[in-house]
């Protein structure tokens, strides 16, 4: 009995590769194969049985853009899958930073410190009236401004004035018009922008670029305020 067992066996394992030899010659990929057979057999067995029986040209060609199709979605999958994991990331990191902003508006020395960075990093730091103080991204301009109105009472808007410094391309009004909105200075109280010499007959790559605010506040006091702030924070006073 255990003989006949035995010979039946190799008798459906020798069909079983004739199947697989026959769908292989038919252009079918390892993956369609084990589903056609509804076997879950290793693509490397379905290589080693298949071996000694190369495919037509035109077969291999069908088969090699079914893989090229499988994956490129399997890239796309894997893609998707990393961006909900980054969404996900992002998200736990904005909460575990909710509380900072109040932290920072809410107490006075914290916003004066933030502010003395700030100006230390990114203002001007060679006049001798007014305080100066530039850059290209809005939230960064929008927090200066805010941190600002917070650290000194009795800051005067019309004392601000403003600059857009930008590409040779680019539509100066409607800069001009964004960062009156964002910063909540007139018009009126805009200097003439400044356009970089070097960007003239040179196509603009980055189209959410907004070229770069400047931003005067005619005050000796808060100038020279933050300047010893940030030396004093840096260490070098």
């Amino acid at each position: 009995m255990k003989e006949i067992g035995g010979t039946m066996a190799s008798m459906n394992l020798s069909r079983l590769k004739q199947r697989v030899v026959a769908l292989r010659q038919a252009g079918k990929t390892y993956g369609e194969i084990q589903l056609i057979t509804g076997k879950s057999i290793p693509k490397s067995t379905l290589s080693y049985w298949c071996k000694n029986y190369p495919l037509s040209k035109v077969h291999l060609n069908r088969v090699e853009q079914i893989i090229s199709r499988g994956g490129e979605k399997g890239r796309a999958v894997a893609l998707a899958s990393k961006r909900v994991q980054r969404n996900q990331y992002i998200d736990d990191l904005r909460l575990k930073n909710a509380h900072l902003p109040n932290l920072l508006l809410q107490n006075i020395h914290n916003a004066k410190i933030a502010l003395a960075i700030l100006y230390l990093a990114e203002g001007g730091k060679h006049q001798s009236g007014s305080m100066m103080f530039g850059n290209s991204d809005p939230n960064i301009i929008s927090l200066f401004l805010k941190l600002l109105h917070v650290v000194y009472d009795k800051i005067e808007d019309s004392k601000f004035r403003c600059t857009v410094q930008c590409r040779a391309d680019q539509d100066i009004k409607s800069l001009e018009r964004f960062w009156s909105r964002l910063t909540n200075i007139p018009l009126s109280q805009f200097y003439k922008a400044r356009i970089d010499a070097r960007t003239v007959g040179k196509i603009s790559r980055k189209k959410d670029y907004k070229g770069v605010c400047r931003i005067d506040y005619f005050s000796a006091h808060v100038y020279n305020d933050l300047l010893v702030a940030g030396k004093v924070i840096s260490g070098n006073m």
